[in-house]
C-alpha cells in the first residue's frame, strides 16, 4: 500500500460523503430491505445508482473511473453503510467487487484494468472472487481447480462453492492451479474469468442470512480463457490471495462495528419508547447496563479499527499488523454478535421478528465470523505472525 496513492479528505468532505452514504441507505436501501429479502436479491438497477453517487468507485484510480481513498475514508464508508443500511448481504453483493478488483489492479495488465474495471465502477457489469471450493475453505494451498496450458488459452475444470454475487457475476477473479505436479501454494495462479463463457453453470444456495445476496454454487466443464486473463505470473496466486485476504478482513471489521452500532441504536431507541410497568425500559437499571456493556465494546472496536486503518494507511504490511487485522476480525464480529444478542433480548418478542434490524444481523453474525476466514484459522495466522 502505498499512502500517496490514497489523498486524505479534509473533515469536511469525508462528512459529506458520509451523508451522501447515510441518505442512500435510508432512502433507498432501509425501505425496501423486507422485500429484497423475500425475493432473495435486490434489483440490479442497484448498481449504477449506487455508481452514480460515487459508491463504486472509492479506493480506485482515477484514470479508470474511480476515486482514489484512504483506507480511513473507505472503512468510514463501510461502517456507515453497515450502522444505517443494516444488511450485510446487501453490502456483501453491492461490494464484490472489492474482493474480485483488487487482484486485478494489482497484477493486471494496463490493457485488462481498462477493459474491466471501468464498467464495474460504472455499475453496468459485476465483479466478484472465487477461491473456496466443496472441499476446503480456509485451506488455499489445497485447491483442486485447474487451469490447463492450450495454446493460447487455459482449459480450466472445477467447483467453486460460497460465491458472492456468483449468480449475476460477469467477472471472477479464480483462484487456480496451474501446476499439476505442485501440490502446494507454489502451483496456484489467478485468472480473470469471464462467466459468459461456455461450461460454466452456476447454482443458487439458500443460507441463513444474507438472503438478498446472491450466493453461488460454480462448475466449470472445460471452460477455456485466454492466456492474456491471467493475472500476474504462473504459479504467483497464492500470495496475491493471502493479501486480498488483509484488505477484506479489515473491510468486515468496520462492517461488523456499523452492524453493531445499528444494533445499539435500535436496541437504544426501542429502550425509550418501550413501556413496561408504567415506565420505559430505559428506565430499569437492568436495562441501562445492557445498552452500556454494547457501547463499551463498541467503542474498544472503533479505537482498534482506527489504529490498524491509521497503519495501514501509512503503508504498514508487517508481520504485527497483519496478526493485528486477523485479531480485529475476530474482535469486531464478536462484538456484532454480543450486540446482535443484546438488542434481541431487550426487544423481546419484537426482535424475534423479520423486519427489526437486530434479528436480521442476528442472524447474520456467524457468515461474519466464518467469511474472509474462520475465528479458528485467524488465531492460528496471528499466532505464527506473531512469531509464536
Amino acid at each position: 500500500m502505498n499512502p500517496a496513492d490514497h489523498p486524505h479528505l479534509d473533515e469536511g468532505e469525508l462528512q459529506a460523503l458520509l451523508d451522501t452514504v447515510r441518505r442512500f441507505a435510508v432512502e433507498r436501501v432501509r425501505p425496501n430491505l423486507d422485500d429484497w429479502e423475500a425475493q432473495g436479491q435486490f434489483p440490479r438497477e442497484l448498481y449504477p445508482q449506487a455508481a452514480e453517487l460515487g459508491l463504486l468507485g472509492l479506493g480506485y484510480p482515477e484514470h479508470l473511473g474511480g476515486t482514489p481513498a484512504s483506507w480511513r475514508v473507505r472503512n468510514a464508508f463501510s461502517q456507515t453503510l453497515a450502522r444505517h443500511g443494516t444488511s450485510g448481504g446487501l453490502m456483501a453483493s453491492l461490494l464484490s467487487l472489492n474482493i474480485g478488483l483488487p487482484p486485478v489492479l494489482a497484477h493486471g495488465t494496463p490493457e485488462l484494468q481498462g477493459e474491466v474495471v471501468p464498467p464495474v465502477l460504472r455499475g453496468e457489469k459485476i465483479a466478484a472472487l472465487g477461491i473456496t471450493e466443496p472441499g476446503g475453505g480456509s485451506d488455499v494451498a489445497a485447491l483442486r481447480t485447474t487451469a490447463r496450458r492450450d495454446g493460447d488459452d487455459y482449459v480450466i475444470d472445477g467447483e467453486k462453492v460460497f460465491i458472492t454475487s456468483g449468480v449475476r457475476a460477469d467477472w471472477v477473479t479464480l483462484a487456480v492451479r496451474t501446476d499439476a505436479h505442485n501440490k502446494g501454494s507454489g502451483g496456484i495462479s489467478m485468472i480473470l474469468v469471464p462467466m459468459d463463457r461456455p461450461g460454466i453453470s452456476r447454482t443458487a444456495l439458500q443460507k441463513m442470512g444474507w438472503h438478498c445476496s446472491d450466493t453461488a454454487h460454480l462448475r466449470f466443464d472445460a471452460v477455456r480463457v485466454p492466456v492474456r486473463y491471467r493475472l500476474g505470473e504462473e504459479g504467483a496466486g497464492f500470495r496475491m490471495i493471502m493479501t486480498n485476504f488483509n484488505g477484506e478482513r479489515l473491510a468486515m471489521s468496520a462492517m461488523a462495528l456499523g452492524f453493531a452500532q445499528a444494533c445499539y441504536d435500535e436496541a437504544l431507541d426501542w429502550a425509550r419508547q418501550r413501556q413496561t410497568f408504567g415506565a420505559a425500559l430505559i428506565e430499569r437499571q437492568v436495562i441501562r447496563h445492557k445498552l452500556m456493556d454494547m457501547r463499551m465494546r463498541i467503542e474498544s472496536t472503533q479505537a482498534w479499527v482506527d489504529a490498524v486503518t491509521t497503519r495501514a494507511d501509512a503503508g504498514d504490511t508487517a508481520a504485527d499488523w497483519v496478526a493485528h487485522v486477523c485479531l480485529l476480525k475476530n474482535h469486531a464480529t464478536q462484538t456484532m454478535q454480543f450486540c446482535a444478542d443484546t438488542a434481541v433480548q431487550i426487544l423481546g418478542g419484537m426482535g424475534y421478528m423479520r423486519g427489526t434490524a437486530s434479528e436480521r444481523i442476528y442472524r447474520e453474525v456467524k457468515v461474519m465470523m466464518i467469511g474472509g476466514g474462520a475465528e479458528e484459522i485467524m488465531k492460528e495466522l496471528a499466532a505464527r505472525q506473531s512469531g509464536l
